[in-house]
């Protein structure tokens, strides 16, 4: 998986400045405890951390190639031919069949990795290269032929890469904290970063990096950063076509292509398990992988959260009708796994905190990252990769609210609905000069004037594929962030089947009746997967991630927001309204509301730690 790093700088310094790309690299080592690298020229300097997951022995990078020679980068020297070097996080799954192509056209690898294809893969088609690659992937190139540097992302921003600009070029990182480290990026953040960050919780709109100055590399996006300048470039959108095919031939096709997905996704020289968590999406991915590895070294490993192992605590609500862990027993002994339940407690939750907050670079979802930060660590003790069944609930329309919109459409982001909002909590004068209203609505209209309409589509239709579309290009990418930044914190690489983009482009296009198969959500999925299921998970209600419904858990996060009010050197007391925080604190809610009540508490809990852990200075007036 990795950390990437990178400077370029015109005025051709760069060959005294080895210490500042360390430094840099230096804060994701998290991301790649295997191995590190470094490569400076002139005008341009390269880092990389690395988590060893294919060819181990042969993927070292930075790695450097020209039409005749290629080999891992070795100290700061130039070479001749001018290099090309590249500094890669991620996985092309298709690499074997772009070798095999990339043979033909008189290329010869010294490696088994898919580090060398990306580079060849480059050397052969140039920037067009991503549109051939199938993964998820963040990348630099620096041409010092041309003395250009190409940033790339893939298709749904799986794997993450951040930019700044700066008077004389641009440094970029896998993370926010690389490029603070590099003492371009400030902790700054600016009236445009606090519409960001409040305005459309617990997400941020697409490119945004919330510190002032930092952006984020937009997915299906490159950047090329010449001398005269920057050029951002889209090189995948989602298009839009009719839908022919009835419900057995699409069935029959999203299982292919999930099977297909999941297969290339298995391929690794270190231990892989599943997540499972016993629901439709996580099962299906589980029952693939076990039938596509065939037990050659034994079984399959799956592992789970358990928030409330006795189930003493736990009330159903209708974001999460049913406890996990019960299905997901029932799903491993099904297809036979080897199954693991991580426990989590209160105590483990609160600690923790801190810990995701560095981890994110930014305020946190509270339990719903904490946990998934400790699951992971568990993890991490017995695997490198997991496969996950991400993104599912965004492509096959799972969430209760794509049913709604089907009926009654809103004229918002339909997960804002319901009127979920930190701005009531935000002190009177910031909310004035926020205008989160107004910051909402215009984020809206953007988002839909970018959706392609079908010319006559049913009106049902046209509304679940713009819901559709802002699920995957405003809302996945927050669930996406949220896992790629809970695993790398702790050197674990987490695959997502569902997001492979030839499934994600049938399924968009598919009408609403079909989707909903059967009258349940994910109706299509089910149909596809039957024969792998039990009746019970195949006909279970969606429950999302788990959160806590220990009241030790609720009772001590309040404590905590209600001790920083009253703290008179706490950066987060002076954004917030005191009389209505402290009320949301000391309510009781009706138990389905306690979840949500508890994640904003979380949130404005972690806006503190984020302030405090990283010296954030504020400036909204502009």
């Amino acid at each position: 998986m990795c950390g990437i790093a990178g400077v370029v700088d015109w005025t051709g310094r760069l060959t005294d400045e080895q210490a500042i790309l360390s430094a840099m690299t230096a804060t994701m080592r998290c991301r790649g405890p295997d191995d590190s690298g470094l490569w400076s020229s002139r005008h341009a300097a390269l880092g990389h951390r690395r988590l060893a997951v294919i060819d181990i022995e042969g993927g070292a990078q930075p790695m450097i190639a020209s039409k005749t020679c290629m080999a891992p980068g070795e100290g700061f020297q130039d070479q001749e031919p001018p290099p090309v070097v590249l500094v890669y996080s991620g996985e092309v799954y298709n690499f074997g069949q772009l070798r095999t192509e990339l043979r033909a056209y008189g290329h010869s690898f010294r490696t088994r990795s898919d580090t060398e294809v990306v580079l060849r893969s480059y050397l052969e088609w140039g920037s067009g290269c991503v549109t051939r690659f199938n993964g998820m992937f963040a990348f630099a190139i620096w041409d010092a032929g041309s003395e250009a540097l190409l940033l790339a992302r893939d298709r749904l921003g799986i794997k993450p890469l951040y930019y700044q600009l700066h008077p004389s070029g641009l440094v970029f990182g896998s993370e926010p904290k690389a490029l603070l480290a590099s003492g371009v990026a400030k902790a700054e953040v600016n009236a445009d970063g606090l519409r960001d960050l409040f305005g459309l919780w617990p997400f941020k709109p697409p490119g945004s990096a919330i510190y002032r100055g930092m952006r984020e590399l937009l997915p299906g996006h490159i950047l090329r950063v010449r001398r005269e300048g920057v050029r951002l470039e889209r090189y995948w959108r989602l298009e839009i076509r009719p839908h022919t095919d009835d419900l057995d031939t699409t069935a029959a096709t999203v299982r292919d292509l999930l099977d297909e997905a999941v297969a290339g996704q298995l391929a690794a020289d270190v231990p892989l398990c599943a997540l499972l968590s016993g629901g439709l999406d996580s099962s299906a991915v589980t029952a693939l992988a076990v039938r596509r590895m065939g037990h050659p070294q034994g079984k399959l490993t799956t592992f789970a959260v358990d928030l409330d192992g006795s189930g003493t605590s736990f009330q159903p609500t209708v974001d999460q009708p049913s406890r996990d862990a019960p299905f997901a027993r029932l799903m491993a002994g099904h297809v036979g796994t080897m199954h693991t339940e991580i426990a989590v407690d209160t105590p483990d939750l609160l600690t923790a905190e801190v810990t995701a907050v560095r981890a994110r670079d930014l305020p946190t979802m509270g339990d719903l990252d904490s946990s998934l930060h400790l699951l992971f660590a568990a993890l991490r003790e017995h695997t490198t990769v997991a496969l996950s069944g991400e993104s599912a609930d965004e492509i096959f329309g799972g969430y209760p609210w794509f049913a709604l919109e089907a009926h009654r459409p809103s004229d918002t982001f339909p997960w804002l609905r319901a009127g979920r909002s930190v701005g009531p909590f935000l002190a009177p004068d910031l909310r004035e000069r926020l205008r989160l209203q107004d910051y909402v609505r215009d984020r809206y209209a953007d988002a839909v004037h970018e959706i392609p309409v079908l010319a006559g589509e049913d009106p049902v239709d046209r509304r679940v594929r713009q819901v559709c579309h802002l699920h995957l290009t405003h809302f996945l990418g927050a669930l996406l962030d949220r896992k790629d930044r809970m695993s790398m914190a702790v050197g674990l690489e987490v695959r997502v089947p569902y997001c492979d983009h030839r499934l994600v482009q049938y399924v968009w296009n598919v009408p609403w009746r079909i989707k909903r198969a059967g009258g349940m959500e994910k109706g299509l999925l089910r149909c596809a997967v039957a024969d792998l299921l039990p009746g019970e998970i195949r006909t279970r209600t969606k429950s999302r991630f788990p959160s806590v419904h220990d009241p030790a858990y609720a009772g001590a996060i309040r404590r905590r927001l209600r001790e920083s009010l009253a703290d008179p050197t706490s950066p987060l007391a002076p954004l917030l309204h005191t009389a209505n925080v402290r009320c949301l604190t000391e309510q009781e809610f009706p138990a389905p509301m306690r979840p949500m009540a508890n994640t904003a508490i979380a949130f404005l809990l972690s806006v503190g730690t984020w302030l405090r852990e990283y010296k954030i200075t504020i400036d909204d007036r502009q």
